[in-house]
């Protein structure tokens, strides 16, 4: 009954989203997958935080939308998530769902506060910093960069991805008494997610300015994460190849999520 359950719920949220626009078809399907196992093989805890992640991040993409429309054709991904970036959000926390599934433990949900911190503090940065009236600066540097630049942080992103986290983790405080289990006090959980979320998306813009591939438009000169900009392909500018936006938000997550097991684990 679990899995109906979870498979019901999964769907009607999914396909609300691919209506309203904020999944693609393979990212509608990819949430329903996801959101089915997060349920199924876990509880309300669990899927709980996905869809407090899913639908606060949903919200903030469509905030001033007509604002971020140019910004979103420099990214790699748009406000209309495919089922690579469902899986780049959620794949993590669907694996650590599947593990405590096998084998019970305190550990995994530290873990899954640190990954889901992490994801949405680094979306909330994303979603409020780019409405910011002051261009972001380099991580660093700290000279100014152009509004969406990979690698920029600003005042009101970081104000964002802090909130973003210690949400987190105060709802899986919230969460854990409402299915019944016995984890950490919520001084720990909002601490856990708090600076799981906040490391996390530190090292989101780190590895942006760093290593993740960035690409040039040949046309306007802008450094951009797509591979097509002002109706032509892109050319490779720096970075590592391999290191796709994808990628450095799976790196960004293990990272959030390790802290988080650390502090749950000192307090």
């Amino acid at each position: 009954m679990q899995w109906v359950i979870g498979i019901l719920g999964a769907l009607f949220v999914a396909g609300a989203a691919y209506i309203k626009g904020s999944l693609s078809l393979s990212g509608t399907l990819a949430a329903v997958v996801m959101g089915a196992i997060y349920f199924g093989a876990g509880n309300a805890f669990w899927f709980g935080i996905l869809l407090l992640f899913f639908i606060s991040s949903s919200l903030l993409s469509k905030l001033r939308a007509e604002h971020k429309e140019e910004l979103e054709r420099s990214y790699a991904k748009t406000g209309r998530r495919d089922a690579g970036q469902v899986f780049a959000n959620g794949g993590l926390g669907m694996l650590l769902v599947l593990l405590n599934a096998f084998n019970p433990q305190s550990a995994w949900e530290l873990l899954f506060v640190g990954v889901m911190a992490t994801v949405t503090a680094d979306t909330w940065a994303t979603e409020i910093g780019t409405l910011s009236g002051k261009p972001p600066r380099s991580i660093l540097t700290g000279r100014k960069l152009p509004t969406g630049a990979s690698g920029g942080v600003s005042l009101p992103g970081t104000l964002a991805a802090a909130a973003g986290g210690v949400i987190i983790g105060a709802a899986s405080w919230i969460l854990q008494q409402l299915s019944g289990m016995t984890g950490q006090s919520f001084t720990a959980l909002a601490a856990a997610g708090l600076f799981g979320g906040f490391v996390g998306a530190f090292a989101d813009s780190l590895l942006g300015a760093t290593v993740q591939k960035m690409n040039r438009c040949t046309v306007c000169g802008r450094e951009v994460e797509s591979e097509v900009h002002c109706g032509i392909p892109t050319v490779h500018a720096r970075g590592w190849r391999w290191m796709s936006n994808d990628t450095v938000n799976a790196i960004s997550s293990i990272a959030g999520g390790a802290v988080a097991l650390l502090i749950g684990r000192l307090i």
